[in-house]
């Protein structure tokens, strides 16, 4: 396994972060198990989840299954950097009437969160606590305020955002820098070869500001996983956002132009996919989400295949980027 440090920081993490999302939906708690041992086994350090993953009436269950992880010792908690998030409601099952104050990032809900969170994981501290999305209602001067008594108690070591629009990285970073506490670390975001517009404001904000950038669905919802070849070799047809997608024919016919490039130079979709966003400037690592250990066992390839400049000069024309801005979107 590579590492690198995390933003500006000096935390070493893994160039691949395990997300977690699967665990209890539909991944078992002991299929879960072995898959976290497996990464940390193959050198994956840093591990991703969220208080609401579980969802529904499980919401806090994929934390738990973490927790049971770490209790059974061998030093899992000492070798794991744990990353876990804050916004969704927690306020009971069914969100049709939501308790109001156990979501957001108000000072009241972040404090809650924290403390329930850390009974789920089983652990007396968070490496990483992430806002998980842009809390409109919340001034950052509140959100600092909370995170700041956090730090000094011991129970979070940074904080990191995700979602965040490259604006509300500059304003949380220059509030923290008033107050004289580091800020933002991290930032998650949607990122993938398919769906580049972080490259216009989030990343370029992430970079300025020191932030390590994690992209999430690498694979575009597994639109990037090589879904027509697995359709016509295995009639395993899409479902749910992809097949929709597919059902585009522009977006088909650039699929498919993206595998049998691929397939003329024997590489797996999945795995050049991960590899193209280990070779973009500002990226820490991004989150694979896998269900089975084989899903593990592609990401982990990705992180040693070396893209030839032929092949990143020909991924680029089939999903070329937007551009910088503003240049983007004027002159």
């Amino acid at each position: 396994m590579k590492y690198t440090q995390l933003g500006r920081t000096g935390l070493k993490v893994s160039r691949l972060v395990l997300g977690t999302m699967n665990f209890g939906p539909q991944t078992d708690e002991a299929d879960s198990h072995a898959i976290m041992d497996a990464a940390l086994a193959s050198g994956i350090n840093y591990f991703d989840t969220a208080n609401v993953y579980g969802w529904g009436d499980n919401k806090g269950r994929t934390e738990e299954i973490i927790g049971s992880w770490f209790a059974r010792g061998g030093d899992r908690r000492d070798k794991t950097v744990l990353a876990t998030k804050v916004y969704g409601n927690m306020g009971g099952a069914g969100t049709d009437s939501p308790w109001p104050n156990h979501d957001k990032l108000s000072a009241v809900n972040i404090r809650r969160a924290v403390e329930a969170s850390l009974r789920r994981l089983g652990t007396d501290y968070i490496d990483i606590y992430q806002f998980h999305h842009v809390d409109r209602s919340t001034p950052f001067e509140e959100i600092w305020q909370a995170v700041d008594v956090l730090i000094q108690q011991g129970k979070i070591l940074y904080a990191g955002s995700s979602n965040f629009p490259g604006y509300k990285i500059a304003q949380a970073n220059e509030t923290a820098a008033r107050r004289g506490m580091v800020g933002l670390v991290s930032e998650q975001c949607l990122y993938n070869l398919a769906e580049r517009r972080a490259e216009m404001e989030v990343i370029p904000a992430a970079r300025e500001y020191g932030l390590g950038v994690i992209p999430w669905s690498p694979l575009h919802g597994g639109l990037l996983g090589g879904v027509i070849k697995k359709e016509v070799e295995g009639g395993r047809r899409a479902s749910g956002r992809a097949a929709e997608a597919l059902g585009a024919p522009e977006t088909r016919a650039q699929l498919q132009a993206y595998e049998d490039l691929l397939d003329k130079h024997g590489l797996e979709p999945g795995e050049t996919a991960l590899a193209w966003l280990l070779t973009r400037p500002g990226v820490t690592g991004p989150i694979v989400g896998p269900r089975t250990a084989e899903q593990l066992d592609s990401a982990l390839r990705a992180v040693e295949l070396e893209l030839s400049e032929e092949i990143l000069t020909a991924l680029e024309e089939i999903f070329p980027g937007p551009g910088p801005s503003p240049e983007a979107f004027a002159w």
